[in-house]
């Protein structure tokens, strides 16, 4: 089905190439003819209708995001069905995700870092406390908007806390580069692999890379599972004490040594941000130019 130019339920009006596109669904812009204003249509594709779990898992997402009305979460305008296919109506976002900015910056300074994670823990806190936890935080999946407000978007592999319908194969999905140990090997998520997913991002921000790669998504996992967390100063010299210690934690093997919720995370990313002489590292002249070509290598490497 293409449904360019196509009037679903009498309101809203696709319009031109898509958004985007993933391996459920294609996302579509959109004029909301009532309002006049432009949204972002999300449409499953057609090979996912004739998958029951598919469907389950798109309806899933749809429930989860409209009940997540938050400043730092993408917003649901509607959820609906066109000649029985169901869609999502979401805000239209006038920004780019992280990844797109880091594809053209390679990293971002670390006060820009703090404020954007920040943020991010303000989303993940709101769905946790509303009982979702999202399993596929990475910064595909976060958006930054001109006005410098994160929203953090794709719900569309979240489950509930204590969801006795979730098996072990589908707490399995997600972004290898980005899942916690425990998740990869079967356990269900919990806000501490959450908490994982965040800081992997974190130091993809800081430093232009993440922190675990190989040939096949089994390696990374397992790199994930054994292997020490690489030093950070290693791909970003600059990046301060108060920094790392707070990555250092976040992606601690086991979940009881992590922080125990995203609040708590906030909280000393907070008293790090709010505290400039916390960020500020003292450098050589070396170290300086060291860290001015690990920018430049970053980038480089995201524009491979």
């Amino acid at each position: 089905m293409d449904p360019r130019g196509t009037l679903i339920c009498g309101r809203y009006r696709i319009e031109g190439e898509p958004l985007g596109s993933g391996g459920m669904a294609t996302v579509y812009r959109a004029i909301d003819i009532v309002t006049g204003n432009k949204v972002a249509l999300k449409m499953i594709k057609d090979e996912n209708m004739r998958d029951q779990a598919n469907l389950e898992r798109f309806r899933r997402e749809a429930q989860t995001t409209a009940e997540l009305s938050h400043p730092n979460i993408v917003r649901v305008l509607n959820v609906g069905n066109y000649e029985g296919r169901p869609f999502i109506v979401n805000e239209f976002i006038q920004g780019r995700t992280l990844r797109q900015v880091l594809d053209q910056r390679g990293r971002l300074p670390i006060p820009e870092a703090l404020d954007a994670m920040s943020q991010l823990c303000r989303a993940v806190l709101f769905a946790h406390r509303k009982g979702v936890i999202h399993r596929d935080i990475k910064p595909e999946n976060i958006f930054l908007l001109p006005d410098g407000t994160i929203k953090l978007g794709d719900f569309g592999i979240a489950t509930f806390m204590n969801a006795a319908h979730i098996t072990r194969t589908q707490n399995i999905v997600g972004s290898v580069h980005y899942m916690a140990p425990e998740v990869s090997h079967s356990q269900p998520a919990t806000p501490q692999s959450d908490i994982y997913s965040m800081c992997i991002t974190f130091f993809e921000l800081i430093t232009g890379r993440v922190p675990f790669d190989g040939d096949d998504p089994a390696s990374i996992a397992a790199k994930h599972a054994r292997d020490k967390f690489p030093n950070i100063r290693h791909y970003n010299s600059e990046c301060p004490d108060s920094v790392a210690k707070i990555i250092y934690r976040c992606c601690a093997k086991s979940p009881l040594a992590r922080y125990q919720s995203a609040y708590d995370l906030r909280e000393d990313i907070l008293r790090v941000k709010n505290n400039p002489e916390m960020v500020q590292r003292r450098g050589t002249l070396f170290s300086r130019i060291k860290s001015a070509l690990q920018t430049a290598l970053a980038r480089r490497r995201r524009r491979r």
